[in-house]
């Protein structure tokens, strides 16, 4: 056994409910926000949004990225960006680039990218080009609509599900955290202006799925309460079903989290933007299932029927997994 899972406590006896209003008020606050950023802001759409043209160039020599610029305006380029990718591998740092733009209306976008590859090895000799992708308008207003389509079927799949399993107002409540969480992680992106591509997408439906996995823990074990204690308040069954659940919880997150944080570390640029979103939304998603998802029930009570207490498949001390 790990000895630092013994720190995390078996039997907690917190009063969730207690602060449901303060954490309510915040959330509210928050989300917001993250509208206001993303309306006002905007997101840092990536080539697959937007369009483009995108060129990963490796030389021998640290690339100035500001000599680059100047040698590629001639060209008539639009929106040119340079980005160092080499990360902090001694052998790629400073020498590995990616090149972004726009080309000129009315060119042809191959020919673009054989322009701008002849160009820079004329300032950089023996230059290489392992990654060369275009995308066109409307290849990337296809990729924006796919994407919306994705996550709101991800959403109402999840609705469903948990009317099925569980009740209705449950089901509500799943939504509500997944909406908070899913509004938090584009406010977050628009603050840091991380690129929003195809796999910030990919990260978001992870979150979704992690968040929702957490969720279920809860309202599970709070099915088997409502059934175990008949009498017992609403805010004592949600108290009562989250502390029960809470080690494993933790625990989750922080091997989640440790995974995530070497991924950041060893895993590259385009890694990088993934497992940062992923780490955000990992402890927006745990706060959620406990402050977001639950609590909503006290707005919209579920039916509590009399229905005799039903044993539980799981082994003492274990929690089923969504």
């Amino acid at each position: 056994m790990w000895p630092l899972i013994k720190l995390i406590p078996k039997n907690t006896k917190f009063g969730f409910v207690r602060f449901s209003k303060a954490a309510a008020i915040v959330s509210v606050i928050l989300c917001i926000a993250s509208l206001v950023l993303v309306f006002t802001r905007g997101l840092n759409l990536g080539i697959d949004f937007k369009g483009g043209t995108l060129v990963e160039a490796t030389w021998t020599q640290t690339i100035d990225q500001t000599q680059v610029v100047q040698a590629l305006q001639p060209l008539g380029l639009k929106d040119v960006a340079v980005q160092d990718v080499g990360g902090t591998d001694p052998a790629l740092a400073g020498k590995q680039v990616m090149i972004r733009f726009l080309a000129p209306d009315g060119a042809d976008a191959s020919a673009t990218v054989d322009r701008v590859k002849e160009t820079l090895r004329g300032t950089m000799p023996g230059v290489e080009y392992p990654r060369v992708e275009v995308v066109g308008p409307a290849v990337s207003g296809e990729f924006a609509v796919n994407s919306l389509i994705a996550l709101f079927i991800a959403i109402g799949l999840v609705v469903i599900y948990v009317w099925i399993r569980f009740q209705l107002q449950m089901g509500f409540g799943s939504v509500v955290a997944l909406a908070h969480d899913v509004i938090l992680t584009l406010g977050f992106m628009s603050l840091t202006q991380l690129e929003f591509s195809l796999t910030t997408i990919a990260a978001i439906l992870t979150i979704i799925g992690y968040s929702m996995n957490d969720t279920v823990v809860v309202f599970d074990r709070m099915r088997e309460n409502m059934r175990k204690y008949k009498q017992m308040p609403l805010g004592g069954i949600i108290d009562l079903s989250t502390n029960e659940t809470l080690s494993r919880t933790i625990i989750t997150a922080l091997t989640t989290l440790l995974a995530l944080i070497g991924l950041t570390v060893v895993g590259g640029e385009t890694m990088r933007v993934f497992t940062l979103v992923m780490i955000f939304g990992v402890v927006i998603g745990t706060y959620s299932s406990i402050y977001v998802a639950a609590p909503v029930l006290m707005v919209w009570p579920p039916k509590r029927g009399g229905e005799p207490p039903r044993k539980s498949n799981l082994v003492e001390g274990e929690e089923e997994l969504a």
